[in-house]
């Protein structure tokens, strides 16, 4: 993996460790290729309209080819709230290995996001997934699971190591560069490009990382293809979730989200039960403007 650290030999005693030291950690080989295969079908049927109503998806006619129909879009968030296969891979075997490591025992998720970028769509800019979904303790954790290979020429990730340590949410802005979708960009942070590396992954590789890690992507310059990949956002049960407005009778200090879904151990707020709020829907890439774009990284 040109320019990344060398980190497939890790020993699986050292997950925490490195997670800790650089905010970010790849696992090789997570995914079997029949895994992958079936997450490849499961985008497909999502983007075709085939496995229920996502806003901005328009369904496909049948005698539109599957390639055709995916290229239009850059990202689906809560694809799991459709597609079962995306549910049941919330709790894959390593995934939760992993996260039993670097989070803890009890873990539950918030999000699922499908990026398909298809070659020429853009990248995001650079962000901290905690300053859209901010948790009490800092236990954010992305899931970045790889559809495709993902290099530098169809946009894969670059992380700045170490740039969670020191527990700072950067402001954004807006941005008028083409190369990034709607969202905006963090700044104010002591670093520059060039202490970014690119993360280049196999398919079927995960990606875990920090929630306050500073990273981007950039367009997919390649002349054919995507760059698929399902991420998940997880984090330590027993924190609250303050995603949303206080609701009345609520307080800030006890704010909690609750359309979450349990991913490992146990719930301490179960009592609260569980409540579906959101609705699948398309991220506006900014081909057509970003006045309408999500908010919600």
């Amino acid at each position: 993996m040109t320019g990344v650290l060398e980190i497939s030999s890790i020993e699986k005693t050292d997950y925490a460790k490195f997670f800790k030291e650089n905010g970010f950690l790849v696992v090789p080989d997570a995914f079997s290729p029949a895994e992958v295969a079936a997450l490849r079908a499961e985008t497909a049927r999502l983007c075709r309209g085939e496995a229920g109503d996502i806003a901005g998806v328009t369904p496909a006619s049948p005698d539109e080819t599957d390639d055709e129909v995916i290229s239009r879009y850059l990202c689906i968030h809560f694809p799991h709230k459709l597609s079962q296969v995306m549910f049941d891979t919330l709790k894959h075997p390593k995934t939760v290995e992993v996260l039993q490591q670097i989070i803890g025992p009890n873990v539950k998720a918030m999000q699922s996001m499908l990026f398909i970028k298809a070659s020429g769509k853009p990248g995001q800019a650079w962000h901290q997934d905690e300053f859209f979904i901010p948790t009490r303790d800092r236990s954010l954790t992305g899931g970045w699971i790889a559809l495709d290979d993902a290099t530098t020429e169809n946009g894969c990730l670059w992380v700045i190591p170490g740039s969670h340590k020191r527990g700072i949410i950067y402001p954004q802005h807006p941005h008028n560069d083409h190369r990034f979708d709607c969202t905006g960009e963090a700044y104010r942070f002591p670093y520059k490009d060039e202490d970014a590396i690119p993360v280049e992954v196999k398919t079927g590789s995960i990606v875990f990382f920090n929630g306050y890690l500073l990273h981007r992507s950039l367009p997919n310059r390649a002349t054919s293809g995507y760059r698929r990949a399902l991420v998940y956002h997880f984090m330590s049960a027993e924190s609250f979730l303050p995603w949303n407005p206080p609701q009345p009778g609520e307080t800030m200090g006890t704010l909690d989200y609750r359309d979450i879904e349990l991913v490992c151990g146990e719930d301490p707020y179960a009592f609260k039960g569980v409540k579906s709020a959101a609705r699948p829907h398309v991220r506006p890439s900014g081909e057509g403007g970003c006045a309408t774009a999500d908010k919600m990284s």
